[in-house]
């Protein structure tokens, strides 16, 4: 009796056990089963970001080299380094497609599928990122030529203290914050490479189109034909960039009001047909009627005329040369 009760309850042991393991192997399994099929998905999702990412690649590279070949694919690299955009040629290019369908898609769905806005959105999208390029351009340009003054002290200083002319620049790349570091530290690096001194500064003059950058850069040039002391004419050149630094941030705050003023006086009238035309679409279209042709284009051509002259006017008084 006892041994037969003893084999029942091994029995039953054993039969739980193995019921436990059962349990947990198709557990194991059913989840490596899930895994494996997930694991073929994201392996085909994969597969094909990157072949989307390797034709986009083979575009961009088709389209860079198509673009190089031509000199507007030299006018926009170096319009790109100006502004220190980490862009190709074909890239710049993708995006202000990109920004002009955009452009014509916004105005084209907002005035109920009007071609003309639908041109004009495009037109206005395509100027976008050249806008934003030349903003860039302006912003590091002036930035640079406020560090300059600095560069040249320190360029002195390093003179002074036995340097030579490159390992002056060099201190100029490590000590110097950006931009004028790294330009300075691509000069060196060109340098470096092999390239003229003489080159290398033409490079840099290329990418900081600087009337003061000229001026140190044609100095340094003449000091190394002729002779002289560098320090003393770097130290000169200093005092009078400093000068012009300061003179030219005074006019800047009294011109900015003159320049603003003419920037609001020549968008008014554009805002203002673009307001009437989704206002009153019938008064603004009666310039384009068949019986207006071709004096409505004619008032456009004479109002858009006009309002470049003012705007160009009023830009020629608040730009004073120092």
């Amino acid at each position: 009796m006892v041994n037969s009760i003893l084999v029942l309850i091994l029995g039953g042991g054993l039969a739980f056990l193995l019921l436990l393991i059962g349990i947990v192997v198709s557990i194991v399994s059913e989840r490596a089963l899930v895994e494996q099929r997930l694991g073929r998905y994201i392996e085909v999702q994969q597969a094909q970001a990157v072949s989307k990412k390797e034709r986009k690649r083979m575009l961009t590279e088709w389209l860079n080299r198509q673009v190089q070949r031509t000199s507007y694919g030299d006018r926009i690299s170096r319009e790109l380094a100006r502004a220190d955009l980490k862009l190709k040629s074909g890239e710049y290019i993708l995006i202000i497609v990109a920004c002009a369908v955009l452009g014509a898609l916004i105005l084209w769905s907002a005035s109920d599928r009007s071609i003309l806005m639908a041109i004009l959105g495009a037109l206005v999208g395509s100027q976008i990122p050249g806008w934003y390029v030349k903003s860039q351009q302006r912003k590091r340009l002036v930035k640079f030529n406020e560090q300059l003054p600095d560069m040249l002290n320190l360029m002195v200083n390093g003179l002074r203290a036995g340097f030579s002319t490159l390992q002056a620049m060099e201190s100029v790349s490590r000590e110097m914050p950006s931009p004028i570091s790294d330009e300075f530290r691509r000069v060196v690096q060109e340098v470096q490479l092999g390239l003229p001194m003489e080159r290398a500064l033409d490079n840099l003059l290329q990418r900081i189109p600087s009337d003061d950058l000229d001026l140190v850069i044609t100095a340094m040039n003449v000091q190394r034909e002729v002779g002289g002391n560098l320090a003393e004419i770097l130290d000169a050149i200093s005092y009078t960039i400093r000068e012009r630094v300061r003179i030219k941030g005074e006019i800047r705050v009294l011109t900015t009001q003159v320049m603003w003023s003419g920037r609001f006086l020549s968008l008014l009238p554009v805002i203002l047909i673009v307001v009437l035309y989704f206002i009153n679409r019938d008064y603004i279209m009666t310039f384009f009627s068949p019986e207006n042709v071709p004096c409505g284009y004619i008032a456009l051509g004479v109002a858009f005329f006009l309002i470049l002259i003012g705007y160009f006017v009023m830009n020629r008084l608040a730009d004073i040369e120092v």
